[in-house]
């Protein structure tokens, strides 16, 4: 009975010592894996911005060596390509290291043309739409908020599929007829005017008052509404 205790006892520290060594062995699946989870780390997916990151497969000709202490990884050149490479290192007694390419796809949430958008048409959710594109391609400030968008004309034609910029559009375009506001904390009066130069929410534009035919300078407030603060 003794020996078969010592034995099983034998045969059970065996197998703790060879789950041990099977789990500090390294394999291309596990560097992979590792690198992948590091990227992700880095480059983190939000609501604004979609990530997606494919890592290249571990050259089948290299040896990967123990380590019995955590990996470590690091991106040497981290200047915002898409293309990346990540470096694994084990830093115990005896050093190595291991470089992986990876693609890092960063994509951000704009509004672009649904369809072909032509010169002076109103922008609305019949032909403007929320799209992912990859960030590389993204020139300037592209819009986001519908609410910017939505009312305004197009001051040149628009392709579809492309992003919709401040530059593309007016919600107040030269020529239109609009209302004056004029505001302070004790009283507010509107009159009529007519934009002389085109803009966007919160931008200054010349607007030439109809009654007294003074050109002002006002902020614009919404569609077809100017606003002065006093």
């Amino acid at each position: 009975m003794r020996f078969t205790k010592l034995f099983l006892t034998f045969i059970f520290l065996m197998l703790i010592k060879q789950t041990t060594t099977v789990a500090t062995e390294l394999d291309s699946a596990f560097i992979e894996r590792f690198a992948k989870n590091y990227l992700t780390e880095q480059f983190p997916s939000t609501e604004e911005e979609k990530v997606r990151i494919s890592v290249a497969h571990l050259d089948p000709r290299i040896t990967i060596k123990p380590c019995k202490i955590p990996l470590t990884a690091n991106i040497p050149e981290k200047n915002g390509a898409i293309n990346v490479n990540v470096k694994i290192s084990c830093d115990e007694s005896i050093k190595w290291k291991i470089y992986l390419s990876a693609k890092v796809e960063i994509t951000k949430a704009v509004l672009i043309a649904k369809n072909t958008i032509s010169k002076g048409d109103k922008l609305d959710e019949s032909n403007v739409e929320l799209a992912f594109i990859a960030i590389n391609k993204i020139r300037g400030n592209k819009l986001t908020d519908t609410n910017i968008v939505f009312g305004a004309k197009a001051k040149k034609r628009i392709a579809k599929g492309r992003a919709i910029s401040k530059r593309s559009i007016c919600l107040i375009c030269k020529g239109d007829v609009v209302t004056i506001i004029v505001s302070s904390d004790n009283f507010s009066i509107k009159t009529q005017g007519v934009a002389l130069s085109s803009g966007n929410i919160n931008e200054q534009i010349r607007v030439k008052n109809t009654r007294s035919k003074k050109v002002i300078t006002p902020r614009v407030k919404g569609i077809n509404q100017v606003i002065i603060h006093l």
